[in-house]
């Protein structure tokens, strides 16, 4: 089968044929129809993970393996099964949930994989990704029936909707007229705001660099917005939301946004840090405890939240982020990722397959 892969750190991807595995248990073969391009992409593209004073984090510590087939924001079709897998081949499209953990640990027995302290067996990381004509899941229980979805918009709520989605968990309840500050308004910041926007929420500061970036966020949703790189990022926050901040979710998480963030924040507030730009934290601690603040890490979201999810996109009319369309071929996968790197997608793009 054919697949997209990197042959080592910092390569574009090139095409390689793989042999089609041997099914066994409940693993199943989908045939991949759209395979979305989301940021880390760019990050694993580099082999590695900055980690601010600690050095780097290296892609090869989480399991992967050289050639890497990236991509986790995957639409397809079942085509083969293995001899215990409840679904059958056939014309149904699932979202596969990609954070697979290693099935053993105390999280992984409680559906909480993202969270897996074990060997893990992400999709695009551990294992072969969606840049790829097939993609070997597996188990059936990682399939999610898209239903009415739109493919593309479905295939981006396996990372940037369930990101969004779970790190929302994670700063409620929140009076739904309290500001909140969604740091980076790419494409899981455009979900954070349409979430947001879809459960109620009535003030919500976008932040980012790209005034593009803040036009679609106001489109998302977003009440107020803020141009990052300003003398005082923390005061300019305040003022967009008419008081200090109940809540911050930063999508890019480097020194700099998570202070503003923080000195943003009012007391029992809450940041998420989410992005995965590096750096580290430049934040007097003494003032964490005297504004009684919470300070919490998201990874990606549960199986059960993407199901939820799901249900909220199949039941409500959430907006959708620009989409841009391009062929799933080893040349669009390193225009993709050209194009994020180089912040000139508006957006999403998502690779669909011929």
């Amino acid at each position: 089968m054919k697949v997209f892969g990197h042959a080592e750190p910092g390569a574009p991807a090139e095409e390689i044929e793989l042999e089609k595995p041997q099914l066994t248990g409940s693993e199943v073969l989908v045939r991949v129809t759209h395979s979305g391009v989301c940021h880390s992409d760019v990050h694993c593209q580099d082999g590695y993970f900055d980690l601010g004073s600690a050095g780097r984090r290296e892609l090869t510590a989480s399991g992967a393996q050289y050639p890497v087939v990236l991509g986790h924001e995957i639409v397809g079709e079942v085509v083969e099964v293995g001899p215990e897998a409840t679904v059958q081949p056939g014309d149904t499209k699932y979202i596969v949930y990609p954070w697979v953990g290693c099935g053993e640990c105390q999280a992984c027995r409680e559906d909480r994989e993202n969270y897996c302290s074990g060997a893990k067996r992400n999709l695009s990381v551990a294992l072969n990704g969606g840049y790829a004509e097939e993609v070997l899941v597996p188990g059936d229980r990682y399939l999610v029936p898209l239903g009415d979805i739109d493919p593309s918009f479905g295939a981006t709520l396996a990372c940037s909707g369930l990101t969004s989605y779970s790190a929302i968990q994670k700063i409620m309840p929140v009076p739904a007229e309290k500001p909140v500050a969604v740091i980076g308004a790419g494409g899981v910041g455009l979900m954070t705001i349409a979430l947001l926007k879809a459960l109620g929420h009535e003030n919500i500061v976008a932040v980012d660099v790209s005034e593009a970036a803040l036009q679609n966020a106001t489109a998302m949703g977003a009440t107020a917005t803020v141009v990052a790189g300003g003398e005082a990022p923390h005061k300019d926050i305040v003022a967009a939301g008419g008081e200090k901040i109940a809540a911050a979710i930063d999508l890019v998480n480097n020194g700099d946004t998570s202070s503003a963030a923080l000195f943003a924040m009012a007391n029992g507030g809450t940041l998420v840090s989410v992005g995965l730009f590096g750096g580290q934290f430049t934040f007097p601690t003494a003032l964490v405890a005297f504004n009684l603040l919470n300070i919490r890490g998201n990874f990606v979201g549960s199986l059960p939240e993407l199901k939820e999810l799901v249900r909220l996109a199949q039941d409500t009319d959430l907006p959708r982020p620009p989409i841009q369309e391009l062929p799933l071929t080893a040349q669009q996968v390193n225009a993709a990722l050209d194009g994020l790197r180089n912040r000139t997608v508006n957006g999403r793009a998502v690779l669909v397959a011929s």
